[in-house]
């Protein structure tokens, strides 16, 4: 570069500082003399440009071998930041001319600034406090204090910041446009990453650097305000781009290509890396193709240091965009596709928590391809990947479920409650894009959503009873319920099963795993508890009784576990030989039950359900299991004739429901109505040879527990004894 001093009358103002005005618009552009006179021109050339003459600026500037000042205490600043600079003084020749002191123009433009001994300059002093916020970062990167990283963290962003600031208060030049490229860089890097996610102010960074770009270029019109994907076409196409700029923009569009691909623009994407490849071809629109065909060109040994380089973004990249386009191939069923995809990421740049989710994500892979034994072998090596073994211990129990081992099943779901109640410390993530950074949040829905310690032992529990353990189920349940009653847990909603139990169902859970451990009366004190902690919530309970009677025409709604509820309180008098107290609860939960609608036609319910569930089945079948109920305790009373009312009603109620009809037919039976009782034979008959259609839909556990109770085990052969029993047929 070429630099000369100026005379007094040549001395330009600095850019910025206490003395710098608005009313002094030429400050604004420097323009120290060319040696073949003025005008502006390029460094280093003789044709006009568009860039000011660094070595210029740092003449008037006042640095020379003689400061004492270093770039520990000052730093060449823009307009937002500059200290008063002194001015340069005139060097004196030997042989003062006229006006001793002031040597003419002519005299100055011959001595260039890099004539004598070695100096800073302002380009050395913006990249020596970059390099060394750069060293800061990755001291509190390796700080084992907490505390002390955040500090160390924060202080190099505001430094970046300022730094940025301070350069981009100056008009736009080549010589100092890679410097301040790298610099945006490293300043976006740091701010996301201790943010854990870009924001729309990267996104602007990104811009306004594109845009300082193209002011440097020869087409100096005005120019129309363009979306970043137009803008990166325009800096990447322009024919007059400098050389040096093309490491630190590849540099600046992996971070813009780290962006797009968290924020899903993967179209954007694409444009972008055809156009770093220089490729347009039909073959080039496979991305995953695309970022491992990149290069981005090497930095000079020189080059300013930087967090991460383009190289370090593009295994990012890659390992990022693997991972994702095999999350949705497994999502959308394309197996084969996602291994594909998996394994790719796999063999990426993969931290011990990211290849712990990978290697989990394979065994689900492998595992609904029917491979269960590859499966296991990357679960396996998942568990000895790091302390984060909560994902994979939670598909390998469903592995063992698929595989039919009940046991090996209930044991991982018991390590996976104990691994999820180790409080590991936490480890502030790297000061780099990470993976992790690119990556969506698990969707509660999504098989690696492994949830907390009270969803892990939810999901315990549940299986326990759906097995038969009622002992452990419940001993389960009731950890539970203390877990989450203290407060130390978020809302309840386990995995796997969105949106999930509500906590009024998971206590009918509790109650019916009670019951059939033959606690009777702790089942009591579960339902008492229910009714109890929500009884501000619902309507007033005693007003149903007396709005039916006064034939109000609006009866307060309440949600259907509150019937449910008084429906295990009646089976647990049942257990208890209470049959007073039975009819009573049966009674109450029919009462509320009658005047329920379903919660898929009322908004607002109070209640959540298993996955398929609907509300309205849940309702009918809950109305059957009440009649049946206390049609059992009216027969048992000996009064057969209520209990074969209700047996019809519930037959009505739940049309194809075989446990009432079986009730009703052994009822008919029992009261020597032969007749009817040979007629509901008959239908009984046809409707047990028709094939079971496969529902769509699931009940409640704690209902479907409750439905196992009423089942009447000897159907077949109550059947076959009335069919002998019939006479034959004669022949007419």
């Amino acid at each position: 570069m070429l630099g000369e001093h100026c005379t007094p009358e040549q001395q330009p103002q600095p850019p910025g500082g206490p003395h710098f005005e608005a009313e002094q618009p030429q400050s604004r552009v420097l323009q120290p003399p060319t040696p073949g006179g003025g005008g502006r021109g390029r460094a280093g050339s003789g044709e006009p440009g568009r860039a000011f003459s660094l070595d210029g600026w740092v003449s008037w500037a006042g640095f020379s071998e003689d400061s004492e000042e270093s770039d520990a205490e000052w730093e060449c600043a823009g307009p937002s930041s500059a200290p008063e600079l002194p001015r340069a003084q005139p060097q004196r020749s030997e042989a003062p001319g006229p006006g001793e002191g002031s040597p003419s123009g002519a005299e100055a433009q011959q001595v260039p600034v890099s004539a004598s001994s070695p100096r800073a300059s302002c380009l050395d002093l913006w990249r020596e406090k970059n390099d060394r916020l750069v060293r800061q970062a990755q001291v509190a990167q390796d700080s084992g204090q907490s505390l002390k990283r955040q500090y160390l963290a924060q202080d190099t962003l505001e430094g970046l910041r300022e730094l940025l600031h301070s350069l981009q208060g100056l008009p736009a030049a080549v010589p100092v446009l890679s410097l301040e490229l790298t610099i945006t860089c490293n300043f976006i890097i740091l701010r996301a990453s201790l943010a854990q996610g870009f924001t729309e102010d990267q996104t602007q960074d990104i811009q306004r650097t594109l845009e300082r770009v193209l002011e440097t270029q020869e087409h100096q019109g005005p120019r129309l305000k363009q979306d970043l994907r137009k803008l990166w076409d325009s800096v990447l196409h322009t024919s007059s781009l400098w050389p040096e700029l093309l490491p630190p923009l590849h540099h600046l569009a992996g971070l813009q290509a780290a962006l797009w691909l968290s924020t899903d623009r993967l179209e954007d994407l694409t444009l972008l890396m055809q156009t770093l490849n220089n490729s347009q071809s039909e073959a080039s629109e496979d991305l995953l193709l695309l970022l491992k065909t990149w290069s981005p060109p090497p930095e000079k040994s020189d080059a300013p240091l930087t967090l991460q380089d383009a190289r370090g973004l593009k295994d990012v990249l890659l390992t990022a965009f693997a991972y994702r386009q095999g999350l949705q191939e497994l999502t959308a069923g394309s197996l084969p596709r996602a291994l594909s995809s998996l394994h790719e990421a796999a063999s990426g740049v993969c931290a011990g928590p990211l290849l712990v989710q990978v290697y989990t994500t394979l065994g689900i892979c492998l595992r609904k391809m029917g491979n269960p034994q590859r499966a296991m072998l990357y679960l396996i090596a998942a568990l000895k990947k790091g302390s984060s073994c909560g994902l994979p211990l939670l598909e390998a129990s469903r592995l063992y479920k698929q595989l039919g081992d009940t046991a090996a099943e209930l044991e991982s779901l018991e390590l996976l409650v104990e691994a999820l109640s180790v409080t590991h410390s936490f480890e502030g993530p790297q000061l780099l894009i990470e993976v992790e950074l690119l990556l969506p949040r698990p969707d509660p829905a999504s098989p690696l959503y492994c949830g907390t310690q009270s969803q892990a032992k939810h999901l315990l529990a549940s299986r326990c009873l759906q097995v038969g353990r009622a002992e452990d189920a419940a001993e389960h349940y009731l950890d539970l319920l203390a877990l989450l009653l203290d407060g130390s847990e978020p809302r309840f909603c386990p995995p796997l099963s969105p949106p999930g139990p509500s906590m009024p169902e998971v206590f009918l859970e509790a109650a019916a795993a009670l019951i059939q451990a033959g606690r009777v009366h702790d089942a009591l004190t579960v339902c008492e508890e229910l009714l109890g902690r929500t009884k501000p919530l619902l309507p007033k309970m005693s007003w149903l009784s007396d709005d039916a009677r006064k034939g109000t025409k609006e009866v307060p709604r309440c949600p259907l576990w509150v019937p449910a509820t008084f429906l295990l309180q009646g089976q647990a008098w049942v257990q208890l030989k209470a049959q007073k107290e039975a009819v009573s609860e049966f009674s109450r939960c029919l009462e509320l039950l009658f005047r329920a609608i379903p919660e898929d036609k009322e908004q607002g319910a109070a209640s959540n359900c298993e996955q398929g569930c609907r509300s309205d089945v849940t309702l009918q079948h809950l109305r059957a299991a009440a009649l049946i109920s206390r049609g059992l305790e009216w027969a048992a009373c000996g009064q057969d004739t209520k209990a074969l009312q209700d047996f019809l009603l519930s037959v009505q109620m739940c049309p194809g429901n075989r446990d009432a009809s079986f009730h009703l037919f052994r009822t008919l039976k029992r009261l020597d109505r032969k007749d009817e009782a040979t007629a509901f034979w008959r239908s009984v008959e046809a409707q047990i040879q028709l094939p079971q259609e496969e529902a769509t839909w699931s009940l409640p556990l704690y209902l479907e527990t409750y439905l196992s109770w009423i089942h009447l085990p000897d159907c077949e052969t109550l059947l076959e004894e009335f069919r002998t029993s019939l006479p034959e047929p004669r022949d007419l």
